[in-house]
């Protein structure tokens, strides 16, 4: 009986940290095309918006491959410290710490990529943006609305999940 409690423990504990890989899933804008997600797509955008959007995505992209490594290997000793006999308290809530630092930095990184993509839109464009999922910032009420999953990337007005957005 003390196996199968100590096997199912384990089953539990691992499908809860695996969770999170779910949480944060593949996200709407991930990588090249990011002009047709996220809102942007119902923009009517020129050539010449898109191409300047799609760099100001790519740059965001490559300056951030760092820090998404950062967090992926800061999540995976996370999940490391749970797992083990007996989970060191100290450690455990210093990488938290650490991964919370991570994505605030990533969040804001993403943030500042946005206001750069709305130079780029008309002010009826903008106006149109606002009105989208693009524009929303997770949580309740009419305009963020409760999310279900993690779609981008962290949520953060990326549209519809919880996950860490666009570019991650």
């Amino acid at each position: 009986m003390k196996k199968f409690a100590l096997a199912f423990t384990a089953v539990a504990l691992g499908l809860l940290l695996a969770s999170q890989a779910y949480a944060w899933g593949p996200g709407a804008g991930r990588g090249k095309g990011l002009c047709r997600s996220a809102g942007l797509e119902r923009l009517n955008l020129t050539d010449s918006q898109k191409t300047k959007i799609e760099a100001i995505q790519d740059a965001h992209y490559k300056a951030t491959r760092d820090l998404r490594e950062k967090i992926f290997d800061k999540s995976v000793e996370l999940r490391r410290l749970w797992l083990k006999a007996n989970p060191d308290r100290n450690k455990i809530t210093a990488a938290q710490k650490e991964l919370r630092t991570l994505r605030d930095e990533m969040e804001d990184r993403h943030t500042a990529m946005k206001f750069d993509i709305r130079k780029v839109l008309t002010a009826k464009q903008n106006e149109k943006l606002a009105d989208s999922a693009w524009a929303r910032g997770p949580g309740f009420g009419p305009r963020g609305g409760m999310r279900g999953h993690r779609g981008h990337g962290r949520g953060y007005g990326s549209g519809p999940g919880l996950g860490m957005g666009m570019c991650y």
